[in-house]
């Protein structure tokens, strides 16, 4: 996999994240009994878009035609993409 195809798959994630980030803010004013696990919600996926960001600030700094295995291990590559692959697929009304 090169770097830019893991950097399209990061942007996507991310921007999945901000729409689950407004839906649960949205959420949080629509009942005083569930307004704060939407909040919760909300703050919880903040911190993996800030972690996420972080990890995009790297990826860009590495030659988007270099081959991902050359800058990370097996091990912290499969643990990235699965967490990608969560966090994606996860639907942003649902939360």
């Amino acid at each position: 996999m090169k770097v830019r195809e893991l950097i399209e798959m990061v942007d996507e994630t991310i921007a999945n994240l901000k729409i689950a980030i407004i839906a649960n803010q949205n959420r949080a004013f629509e009942s005083p009994h569930t307004s704060y696990e939407f909040t919760q919600r909300a703050i919880e996926l903040q911190e993996d878009l800030n972690d996420l960001m972080k990890a995009r600030e790297m990826l860009v700094k590495l030659d988007p035609e270099s081959e991902v295995e050359g800058h990370f291990s097996r091990e912290e590559l499969e643990e990235f993409l699965k967490l990608l692959e969560l966090l994606r697929k996860a639907d942003a009304h649902a939360f």
